[in-house]
């Protein structure tokens, strides 16, 4: 299938992301067209993205192709792809929780799942890690609503909820087989409960873990430091070079300010998120849980209870989760998402002749079996 000249597209808001929405079939079935097409939809490379749908954020530069699954355990395939903004990249390195949370609705929209009379379940296979998820939704007379009372932190008003439950993942809580690591100098927890994640004490790189994102970017010295832990947990962690791909992530971990059980700060890689991912919130949550992680001392955890309230810059990510340390592994793992249908239509992609001639894709697949 050469690439088209004009795309079937749904644009939706997943949670405090936003993405392009597609059938796989109204796709390329070759990864190097499809990417090099959704470069040119997003308007990459170019730091405004001014001549596609890309908002000039990681956070408004995303995709999801979803498909009928082949899986007995999921109704639907959800691929995840980032599109880099200013760089000619398209990565499937890592899952997106919060692009996720939209996933059931489109499901539904293009007839890939049949909805309930008051609420529907729609079972889906994150192919960039194997892993499963359930996000239940309201459907009333069969149709999905999207609006409700649901409130999310990083995201004006309220809408209908989209209840994301996830599965025990398969590879290993600690991919280093410990609770602590001393990763470029500096004492750090790696744990993947979906989305592999370096837990760092904001203090011990220099910070209070209460700046703005704009004043942690604008550190160079913290960049550095950040670029040198990475590039070594990503060894450790078992993902190879990570040189140039967004996981793992660096989470710096402070003392609550607003009533939560721990502040955050987020890189992706070096530019900090102005929330917190779904996935990244789950694995912060569950590492938090971990006795003699770094968390200790740092995190305010309820006396009882799963929840586990993430404060990020933007507000806070309520994540339920249940930990058995003695395994270690993750019970149950849970969070209230929304997502809005912005548009349903037709995108028409920059012409070929003036993109680049080939999407560079970093890395393979992060997949469970490498963690």
């Amino acid at each position: 299938m050469s690439a088209p000249e004009a795309v079937r597209c749904t644009l939706m808001r997943g949670g405090t992301s936003k993405g392009a929405y597609f059938l796989a079939d109204d796709l390329p079935a070759d990864p190097g067209a499809r990417d090099d097409l959704l470069l040119r939809v997003m308007g990459s490379p170019d730091p405004r993205q001014i001549d596609g749908l890309g908002g000039a954020h990681p956070l408004t530069s995303k995709a999801a192709v979803v498909s009928g699954s082949t899986d007995p355990d999921a109704d639907v395939d959800y691929l995840f792809l980032q599109v880099a903004v200013d760089t000619p990249g398209v990565t499937d390195r890592q899952n997106c929780g919060n692009i996720l949370a939209g996933v059931g609705p489109f499901a539904v929209e293009r007839g890939l799942v049949p909805a309930g009379d008051a609420e529907t379940s729609v079972r889906i296979r994150m192919l960039n890690t194997g892993e499963l998820a359930v996000a239940t939704f309201p459907t009333p007379h069969g149709r999905v609503r999207y609006d409700g009372d649901a409130a999310i932190s990083g995201v004006p008003g309220t809408a209908a909820p989209v209840v994301v439950e996830f599965p025990p993942a398969a590879g290993p809580l600690l991919p280093t087989g410990n609770v602590r690591d001393t990763v470029a100098g500096t004492e750090v927890t790696c744990v993947d409960n979906g989305m592999p994640v370096v837990l760092v004490p904001a203090a011990a790189l220099g910070v209070d873990g209460a700046e703005t994102p704009a004043e942690l970017e604008a550190d160079a010295v913290l960049a550095g430091r950040l670029r040198a832990l990475r590039a070594e947990a990503g060894h450790l962690m078992g993902l190879g070079d990570v040189e140039g791909t967004t996981v793992p992530k660096l989470t710096l971990l402070a003392p609550p300010r607003d009533g939560g059980s721990v502040g955050t700060r987020t890189f992706i890689p070096v530019r900090c998120h102005t929330s917190i991912g779904v996935l990244g919130a789950a694995s912060v949550a569950a590492g938090l849980r971990l006795p003699g992680g770094v968390g200790e001392g740092i995190a305010e955890l309820p006396a009882a209870g799963d929840r586990v309230r993430v404060e990020h810059p933007t507000g806070f990510l309520d994540v339920d989760v249940r930990v058995d340390p003695a395994v270690p592994v993750v019970r149950r793992t849970a969070v209230v998402r929304t997502a809005r249908k912005i548009f349903d239509g037709t995108v028409f992609p920059r012409p070929a002749e003036t993109a680049p001639a080939h999407a560079r894709r970093p890395g393979g697949r992060h997949d469970s079996a490498a963690r």
